[in-house]
């Protein structure tokens, strides 16, 4: 039965993959243009502050009831042992580049806006060491005409 199923699949798999390859994806057009430049700013300011190790201006744009998704660490909602960890494992130690062109933004009615993208990692101890685009998406949350990071989910 086994030897029957895996042949199935294996007749299945040359469909599957020309349907996946002929799927009308529609390319990413900006919502909004201003709330792109917006929120792609923020994200600047954010990641330059996090690769010089600015933790007060990282702390003035993490929301105090961040959550943060880390696919290998898990879940962290402490603003406060957020910014530590930031410290502690990564100042001087990693530095974040954007891959040009890849952040998407989508508005949240009476909320803010979704950011995905993708960017590297660069281990600073390991200059050699191989850096992968990873995928991360952002929740945005504007709170008296600042925005603030209320949702990160970081994957790698």
């Amino acid at each position: 039965m086994k030897l029957k199923t895996l042949s199935f699949l294996l007749v299945l798999c040359p469909h599957f993959s020309s349907w996946a390859q002929n799927e009308n994806i529609p390319k990413y057009v900006p919502v909004d243009i201003a709330l792109q430049r917006q929120i792609e700013q923020m994200d600047q300011a954010f990641f330059d502050a996090y690769n010089q190790c600015d933790m007060k201006k990282q702390e003035a744009i993490y929301a105090d009831d961040i959550e943060f998704f880390h696919d290998k660490g898990g879940l962290m909602t402490s603003k406060k042992e957020l910014l530590e960890a930031t410290q502690k494992n990564i100042c001087g130690k990693v530095t974040r580049i954007l891959i040009p062109g890849s952040i998407e933004v989508y508005p949240i009615n009476n909320y803010g806006a979704v950011e995905i993208g993708f960017h590297r990692f660069y281990n600073n101890q390991e200059p050699n060491a191989e850096s992968k685009p990873s995928k991360f998406i952002m929740v945005w949350k504007k709170e008296n005409e600042l925005w603030r990071i209320a949702k990160v989910v970081s994957l790698h």
